[in-house]
């Protein structure tokens, strides 16, 4: 799904780098093919939990409550202990993350309000998207459509500063602007016989999201697997009822992040339970 982005963010570092040198664009390209296994080294894991995900180390208190629980739930699983790093977020919302390759963060409010038995639902359900190759997909694809991606921001910014601008010069740059972007993806599509890059990169976003969603119900199935259904099915049901109040949030604690590695993992949890209470139902 993600390669025709992966595709454009080559050409954005092939030709950012061609600017300066023709030989350093074929190199840099290269080395930007190359550099995606380089993000699941444990020292780069630890750097983007840290700073682009808000991730901390447990505290001591924190890791002997985490590390008896998880050593519940990898020995259901057949998993070794040490295989993956325990980190905490400082969340509002009671569940977990599975990022990078190796990375499994609860939250502070998790830790907080659920006793251990749901705790042990909610790492069972995010061992599931390790176990799943889940967030392994996840973070190349990220990583591999990050140029693309910056750069759009970038147009994207620039477009609505100057359409919201109260200069009738810069509003009508902006207009401009955008007409040529229009006819630019016309070109492009069409004439140049580009449609199998451009079409799949506009669809992309619309099978991501199913994808999204189908791994979560894939990593609620191995939870359930593991004997964790009802307990999970009790956190799914408590963040519903959260997610559908306002003001639920205890003061003081951030929304949920926004980063890509993260968002749209858990939001929908009514969809979720429904799930879990079928698949439940079926085991019985």
């Amino acid at each position: 799904m993600t390669l025709p982005i992966a595709l454009i963010s080559l050409s954005v570092v092939a030709f950012t780098f061609s600017l300066i040198n023709p030989g350093l664009g074929l190199f840099m390209a290269i080395a930007w093919l190359l550099s995606g296994p380089l993000i699941f080294h444990r020292s780069v894991e630890a750097a983007i939990a840290q700073r682009l995900l808000g991730m901390r180390q447990p505290t001591p208190q924190e890791a002997a409550r985490l590390w008896t629980v998880w050593e519940q739930v990898t020995r259901r699983a057949g998993v070794n202990q040490g295989t993956y790093v325990l980190w905490v977020q400082e969340r509002a919302e009671l569940n977990a993350t599975a990022a990078a390759g190796h990375i499994v963060a609860v939250t502070r409010h998790a830790m907080d309000r659920l006793p251990n038995s749901q705790l042990a639902a909610v790492l069972a359900h995010e061992l599931g998207h390790h176990v799943g190759g889940h967030t392994w997909a996840a973070m190349l694809a990220d990583w591999y459509a990050l140029p693309a991606r910056t750069v759009g921001r970038w147009i994207f910014a620039g477009l609505t500063g100057l359409l919201k601008s109260r200069n009738v010069v810069g509003v009508s740059c902006g207009g401009c602007l955008s007409l040529f972007i229009l006819w630019f993806l016309y070109v492009y599509t069409f004439e140049a016989s580009m449609w199998w890059l451009v079409l799949p990169v506009m669809a992309a976003p619309l099978f991501i999201t199913w994808l999204h969603r189908r791994a979560e119900h894939r990593a609620d199935d191995y939870a359930a697997g593991l004997g964790f259904g009802t307990q999970l099915m009790s956190v799914l049901a408590a963040e519903h009822q959260a997610q559908a109040g306002p003001g639920m949030h205890p003061p003081g604690t951030p929304p949920q992040s926004d980063h890509p590695a993260v968002r749209g993992a858990h939001t929908n949890f009514e969809a979720r339970l429904r799930h879990l209470q079928r698949v439940e139902a079926g085991r019985r």
